[in-house]
């Protein structure tokens, strides 16, 4: 068994940066994301669910399902990136981190409640996972995180974080809470789903925004890298794009009169703006990417 020792602690030899990115969203995290689904009032959602029709309703669980395992998958899969951070000694990130690992599972806790007590506990939604759903949440997203257990290299941190913050949580789930809104707040139904998703979306924000800081630290470190996470971010997208498709395909017409092309421009919308907050970060130093991170969290979108 290796043996791991400490040599020494940054609380007793100069104290946390409590300036840095990691510990700015820190500060927020305990600021709003204390929160408990279970102290959400679902009985107006239950009563909303049964005025929906068949299709309607149908829609809904397809795309609480996908929400529902996207949520519990990355509460699996997320430990590997926590261990990495933490083996580096960079304690203020993994600080930070701790909170994405509870609040996965309150997301998780969440939609397990949408399921029970609105859609009356339906068994056997894993149909509703289409291949391009599959492709991404089943098989990516658990081999690009658990590939940290072999090796924290820079590439192999940039690969998870990008399939996890970048294209699950900043252009999948992000496009996922759209059609929420879309649903709820057109319709004037599910208020205590609304309350939810608008917490689970700015849980998420912090997450993503801490994704980006991670990703442009690394470039600024090995801009080489780049090409690479170009890569990563065009599949991802297209497995986005795909399971969209895949979506839409099912019905015909879709009900709530959602359109397809407007989600698949939103899904890019929120890829392009990412993609083009790490593309800039390539030809930064480590001080710029800090303070154009911290420009953003203070901004108030993180």
């Amino acid at each position: 068994m290796t043996s791991h020792s400490h040599t020494a602690f940054t609380t007793t030899t100069g104290g946390l940066n409590r300036s840095s990115p990691p510990m700015r969203l820190f500060e927020k995290a305990k600021k709003y994301g204390i929160w408990n689904p279970a102290d959400i009032d679902l009985t107006q959602d239950a009563k909303d669910w049964q005025t929906l029709t068949p299709e309607e309703q149908q829609v809904l669980l397809h795309l609480t399902a996908n929400f529902a395992a996207g949520e519990e998958a990355v509460t699996l899969d997320l430990l590997p990136l926590m261990m990495s951070i933490a083996q580096e000694g960079r304690i203020e990130e993994e600080m930070f981190l701790t909170t994405f690992l509870w609040e996965e599972a309150k997301h998780t806790d969440f939609f397990d409640r949408f399921l029970q007590e609105v859609a009356g506990s339906p068994t056997d939604l894993a149909h509703f996972h289409g291949t391009n759903y599959r492709s991404l949440v089943y098989e990516t997203l658990p081999a690009a995180l658990n590939a940290l257990r072999d090796g924290a290299s820079p590439q192999t941190q940039i690969r998870a974080s990008v399939v996890y913050n970048m294209i699950v949580e900043g252009t999948l789930a992000e496009t996922g809470y759209h059609a929420y809104y879309q649903i709820i707040e057109k319709r004037g139904i599910l208020p205590g789903t609304q309350v939810a998703i608008t917490k689970l979306k700015q849980d998420e924000s912090r997450h993503i925004a801490y994704g980006i800081f991670l990703i442009s630290r690394l470039l600024a470190e090995h801009p080489h890298l780049w090409d690479e996470v170009e890569a990563q971010l065009n599949a991802g997208l297209m497995q986005v794009i795909g399971i969209v498709n895949d979506i839409f395909a099912e019905y015909d017409p879709m009900p709530f009169g959602l359109e397809m092309d407007a989600f698949v421009s939103y899904a890019m919308l929120q890829y392009q703006k990412r993609y083009i907050r790490i593309d800039g970060s390539r030809e930064s130093s480590l001080t710029d990417v800090s303070q154009m991170a911290l420009e953003f969290i203070e901004s108030g979108d993180a």
